[in-house]
């Protein structure tokens, strides 16, 4: 499976994914410049984490009208699978790929820590290696991680299944004091209604060896290996 990395100016994770993605076995990830317009030959998008463009304007709002963004939205849109992790996570708000926006975090501070979420759903690419209420050991780092929707985009995500991690305590409790950013529902991560595009807050790259303290977060990119054969 390959994954394309994107790169913007000021992005700083993309190193960590293509790092953590070619230790997976049968995986793959090679950088794709935001200048560039073909994902042709890659099987799956990453957004990484950053500050695209400075978050001048807000984060994300300039990345959105990268060239490889159009390659985004028309491979989003023939069902290849996206996934945007914190910035990513922006971007993909600010494209409209996904619904809701990313806020100031409540408390107005820059958070670096490790936090446990719970896996509200294993019915999706992006989490079918985990099990439903599992609860996973990784860390974020932002400053505008607090996930904002009106009250019928919050009841539409519920319905549809479309929350897959919630911030939750050590019993798997999805509170108010687990929750770092103020985000809207304990909300760390959704899907889309069609399912191939997933963003979340949390950094999983930065969770894929036991030295950085936590292995969970190859629960995300192992689902996303999971049941994949080589194209013939």
């Amino acid at each position: 499976m390959k994954f394309a990395v994107l790169r913007f100016p000021g992005s700083n994770c993309d190193q960590d994914c293509v790092y953590a993605l070619n230790a997976i076995a049968g995986a793959s990830a090679d950088y794709v410049w935001h200048k560039d317009t073909s994902l042709a030959g890659f099987d799956v998008v990453v957004i990484p984490g950053g500050f695209s463009y400075g978050d001048y304007l807000r984060c994300g709002a300039i990345a959105r009208f990268s060239p490889v963004m159009q390659s985004v939205r028309e491979f989003a849109a023939s069902g290849g699978p996206v996934i945007g992790i914190c910035n990513g996570f922006q971007i993909l708000c600010e494209s409209g790929l996904l619904p809701g926006a990313l806020v100031r975090n409540r408390g107005l501070h820059f958070l670096c820590q490790h936090v446990r979420l719970r896996v509200e759903s294993n019915a999706s690419r992006f989490t079918n290696a985990a099990v439903p209420g599992q609860t996973l050991n990784i860390p974020i780092a932002h400053g505008e991680g607090c996930y904002f929707a009106d009250e019928e985009t919050l009841r539409s995500l519920q319905a549809n299944g479309q929350v897959l991690l919630r911030y939750c305590d050590a019993q798997g409790r999805p509170t108010e004091a687990a929750n770092p950013n103020g985000s809207r529902d304990n909300i760390a991560g959704i899907r889309n209604e069609a399912g191939n595009v997933f963003g979340l807050m949390p950094h999983p790259e930065r969770a894929c060896d036991p030295l950085l303290g936590s292995t969970d977060g190859l629960a995300i990119f192992h689902s996303l290996m999971k049941g994949w054969t080589q194209p013939s």
